[in-house]
């Protein structure tokens, strides 16, 4: 009796352990699929956010509110997740910032930006993100004179795009290129086909009649310069769809085809097609766009004419000076605000994340569990506020010296050029052929200045791309009467390297380089890498003129060398006892 009594009481402990087993096991059941289903709505939540903000930014930028739509755009980029969100908004958020930076000017940023997106390229079956992508390299290596990486860029575009309208918008830009090399028979045989047949564009009726527009102009450009009877043909026909659109900016570029086509057979009319073009400048507000109607127009004015156009041409050039500083300024607040804020954003979902299961698994736990937790999450917190703003006091204090820097530069260099330009023109008589070529040599002069402080302060890659870019900057010295050797460059693995020693050799041989440039008048430049030990070793020499009276001339660019060296543990040897040339070496460790 017992013994049943026992096996009865067995069975029912049995019976009410599964069943409590059950329904654990039920419970953990449907609370994984509640919390499966509230990922699920989470993840497309965040999605149906992405895709707001984006079309927003996107709207805004349509209307030329660039600030507006860096803020949208901005929000969808710290948004984005990874592991749950379509690869597409990221993509095309990167795309609409990298396009903005690149119409501020700031290519390398643009292009900086624009690699983001490569890692997500592969997860999108759509292929015409990719095609943007590469039209918009392509871009950047086309304002930055690199036509050759530019024309592989197009190409890929084309060769990956689907839709008619993208080939043909990329067409078109193969046969601009092919025009800037002045090929004007391949941009012909590029165009030919494209003017033959309109294509339209998907939902865009204008954009439709723009880009027709273009085709003709370019084709009629193309037959000027080849002397063909047709080019007026063409050149009309475009007139007629611009005037139609009352696309300014596309007037602009027809008037001035009109004007070569007129040059030597009716100079007056040539003329007032230059003025035409100069209008249609002012009416788009393009600064770029009224220096260079401005100065064709300096060049076939005489009198009071030149003087008035060459004192409108310098205020153009002081405005493009100031708004390219600004827009570097803008340019480099898109890019460290936007690390800095993924970076918090990311550290910000971190913690929660870690916070919620401290949570659910210390539920149960004494009271000192909790303190210490407490405690714990506390220090986090308080280390990182103190880190964040000791690293937002550097980072102020870094571009503050930088500003100062640029400032002095801008000073010393282009101010003192634009004034004595601007004393020329008020002192000379401009009619003479000499003073007017002097003139427009001084102008181009300040130009090209304003060009290489914009590059020496460009951001600098360090990733596997840093030897490309490395080199792209030594090769910018060379030139018909300077040229370069370098070797070892390839034989250093700078990936392993840290990335602060990267920047600082970058800076110290663009210091070099452009010394050498600005004072020694040399024709030949060599640098060497070789690695001695566990140091890299950098030998630099030209054939210029050199250190004077055996004293180091660190007054000429050189005094920031030593003091970059010495930041990484390095050492600099300036060899003094060189009869002609200049000498220095520089090791570092690894």
């Amino acid at each position: 009796m017992m013994l049943n009594n026992f096996h009865s009481k067995n069975k029912q402990f049995l019976k009410y352990s599964y069943c409590l087993f059950f329904a654990i096991a039920a419970t953990i059941l449907l609370q994984s699929c509640n919390k499966k289903k509230a990922e699920n709505r989470e993840k497309h939540n965040n999605n149906k956010k992405l895709e707001q903000l984006i079309q927003k930014g996107d709207s805004l930028y349509d209307i030329s509110n660039t600030k507006g739509a860096i803020v949208y755009l901005k929000k969808a980029v710290e948004l984005f997740d990874s592991k749950t969100d379509k690869p597409e908004h990221y993509v095309r958020a990167l795309t609409l910032l990298s396009n903005i930076q690149q119409n501020y000017g700031d290519y390398y940023g643009s292009e900086e930006t624009i690699t983001k997106t490569f890692p997500y390229l592969k997860k999108i079956k759509d292929t015409k993100y990719q095609s943007t992508v590469y039209s918009i390299i392509a871009s950047n290596y086309y304002f930055n004179y690199d036509s050759k990486n530019s024309l592989l860029y197009h190409k890929k575009a084309l060769k990956i795009s689907k839709r008619p309208f993208k080939k043909y918008m990329v067409k078109c830009s193969l046969a601009f290129l092919k025009i800037q090399e002045n090929k004007y028979e391949e941009a012909v045989t590029i165009l030919i086909p494209l003017a033959a047949k309109k294509i339209k564009h998907e939902t865009n009726a204008l954009l439709t009649e723009a880009q027709y527009s273009m085709v003709l102009g370019n084709l009629g450009y193309c037959y000027i310069q080849l002397k063909n009877p047709n080019a007026l043909k063409y050149l009309e026909r475009s007139l007629e769809i611009d005037l139609k659109l009352k696309d300014e900016y596309a007037l602009i570029s027809t008037y001035l085809s009109f004007s070569l086509y007129y040059e030597k057979i009716n100079p007056e009319l040539s003329k007032k097609y230059k003025l035409k073009a100069y209008h249609s400048a002012c009416k788009a507000n393009n600064a770029s766009a009224k220096s260079n109607t401005l100065a064709e127009l300096m060049k076939v004015s005489k009198g009071k004419d030149l003087r008035k156009f060459s004192d409108a041409y310098i205020t153009i050039i002081d405005s493009i000076i100031a708004g390219r500083k600004k827009a570097k300024n803008q340019s480099f607040a898109i890019k460290y605000n936007f690390n800095n804020d993924k970076e918090e954003n990311l550290d910000l979902k971190s913690h929660q994340t870690h916070n919620k299961l401290l949570l659910e698994r210390q539920k149960n736990r004494s009271i000192v569990s909790y303190v210490i937790i407490t405690f714990t999450v506390c220090t986090i917190l308080f280390l990182s506020f103190y880190l964040t703003l000791k690293g937002k006091k550097e980072r102020n204090e870094a571009i503050y010296k930088s500003e100062v820097r640029i400032s002095k530069k801008l000073d010393n260099e282009l101010a003192n050029d634009v004034y004595h330009t601007i004393l020329f023109t008020n002192k000379a008589d401009l009619e003479q052929g000499e003073n007017k070529e002097k003139l427009l040599n001084n102008l181009e002069a300040i130009y090209s200045r304003t060009r290489n402080i914009s590059k020496e302060n460009s951001h600098i890659v360090t990733d596997k791309n840093y030897v490309f870019y490395l080199k792209e900057m030594i090769a910018s010295f060379k030139t018909h009467d300077v040229n370069i050797l370098s070797n070892g460059l390839d034989n250093i693995a700078w990936n392993k390297i840290d990335r602060n020693k990267k920047i600082i050799v970058y800076r110290v041989i663009q210091e070099l380089f452009s010394n050498m440039k600005k004072h020694s008048n040399a024709t030949l430049a060599s640098i060497t890498f070789k690695i001695i030990e566990k140091n890299i070793l950098v030998n630099y020499s030209d054939n210029g003129n050199g250190i004077e009276d055996g004293r180091i001339i660190l007054k000429k660019g050189l005094q920031n060398v030593e003091n970059r060296i010495k930041t990484i543990n390095g050492t600099v040897n300036f060899d003094i006892n060189s009869e002609k040339g200049f000498k220095i070496s520089f090791t570092f460790p690894l």
